[in-house]
C-alpha cells in the first residue's frame, strides 16, 4: 500500500542580516532550528515566544511541526526571520491572511545597521571637538 505524502509548506523570512528557510508540515507542534530544539538553540525564552507568535495567533501551535534553517546575524535577527518565514508558510497552507496582516506578521522589518561614514567614528558619531 502506498504511503500518503504529507504536504510541506515553505516560507522564507529575512531580518537584519539573517535569512531563514522555514518548512511547515502537519504534526504535534515541534520546532526544530538548525537541527536543534528551539529551546536549546535560542538563548532567551522571549525570542522563542516571538517566533511562535504567528502559530499562537491562529491557534495552530499544536497542529504543525516547524523545521527552520537559519544563517547570518544574531539571535534576535534570526528569531525575526523565522517568525516571518512561519507566517508566510501559514499563508501557503491556506490559513487566514487578514489576522496575520492585522498583527503585522507579514511585513518584513526593513531596519538594518546604518553604514559607517568617512570622517566619523561610526554612522553618526563625530570625533570629539577640540578648540586647540
Amino acid at each position: 500500500m502506498a504511503k500518503k505524502k504529507t504536504e510541506i509548506y515553505l516560507g522564507t523570512g529575512r531580518r537584519k542580516s539573517s535569512v531563514a528557510r522555514v518548512f511547515l508540515k502537519a504534526g504535534k507542534g515541534n520546532i526544530i532550528v538548525n537541527d536543534q530544539d528551539v529551546n536549546e538553540y535560542m538563548p532567551y525564552q522571549t525570542l522563542v515566544m516571538d517566533l511562535k507568535q504567528p502559530l499562537t495567533l491562529l491557534d495552530v501551535a499544536d497542529k504543525y511541526d516547524v523545521v527552520a534553517n537559519v544563517h547570518g546575524g544574531g539571535f534576535t535577527g534570526q528569531a525575526g526571520a523565522i517568525r516571518l518565514g512561519i507566517a508566510r508558510a501559514l499563508l501557503e497552507a491556506g490559513l487566514d491572511r487578514g489576522t496575520l496582516k492585522k498583527a503585522g506578521m507579514l511585513t518584513r522589518d526593513a531596519r538594518a545597521k546604518e553604514r559607517k561614514k568617512y570622517g566619523l567614528k561610526g554612522a553618526r558619531r563625530a570625533p570629539q571637538f577640540s578648540k586647540r
